[in-house]
């Protein structure tokens, strides 16, 4: 499991004991405080406890940790980490689309970041059509959805309560884009259709998470990256 705090990545794996080191700047064991100085660079917790990760999601809350780059919780119980990290918040779900024209993408422009088309799904609404319906609503495109790309997940606090939102991503080709426009009411004030190479810049600067899926996507689709 891979989820955003405060726009850090934080990864899950299971501990295993010949695991090399040499990819990490940091390692802490599983008696070890976790304490904001520590933080730097690549860091793994090895055999991480269930105590460690509440004083780590309270710490990336409340601090941004500039030295940070991700972080990684080797546990010897995964599953039982990962519902126990489900359990610190209210999970929501959504999902989005990465929409392909040619060998472009769209992407949107919302609250000052490039970002990709996205929603909450409605009550006992599929992951899939309700990214199909977020993507035509959003961008007044109409959409064919193709494979999964990938899920994020990414935390945040809302009326001091934690959200762990997840995300489902699925791969879509347009059928018709005569009618585009942004949704002024979800806050997109504009649409554009980008190359491999713009928008991967035009990303940079947003949410690591977004960052991610492109990634992933353009991982899948090799051919379009030039």
């Amino acid at each position: 499991m891979k989820l955003f705090i405060n726009d850090k990545p934080l990864k899950v794996i299971q501990f295993v004991s010949s695991q090399p080191m040499y990819d990490y700047d940091t390692v802490i064991g599983s008696t070890e405080e976790i304490l904001s100085k520590k933080l730097v660079g690549k860091v793994i917790i090895q055999q991480a406890t269930a105590r460690q990760l509440e004083r780590l999601i309270r710490i990336m809350e409340l601090k941004r940790l500039k030295k940070l780059t991700s972080i990684t919780f080797a546990v010897d119980d995964y599953e039982f980490m990962v519902e126990f990290i489900k359990d610190q918040f209210k999970v929501i779900k959504a999902a989005g689309g990465v929409v392909r024209k040619q060998d472009r993408v769209l992407l949107i422009f919302r609250l000052g970041r490039w970002d990709l088309p996205k929603g909450k799904l409605k009550k006992k609404e599929e992951f899939i059509k309700a990214a199909k319906r977020e993507v035509e609503e959003e961008c007044s495109v109409r959409v064919d959805v193709k494979e999964k790309v990938c899920s994020t997940w990414h935390t945040y606090v809302r009326k001091g309560k934690r959200i762990l939102k997840r995300t489902d991503w699925y791969e879509m080709v347009c059928i018709d884009d005569s009618n585009m426009q942004p949704q002024l009411a979800e806050f997109i004030e504009d649409l554009k259709w980008m190359s491999y190479k713009d928008a991967m810049k035009s990303v940079k600067n947003s949410y690591a998470s977004i960052q991610e899926v492109l990634n992933e996507y353009y991982r899948l689709h090799s051919e379009l990256v030039r």
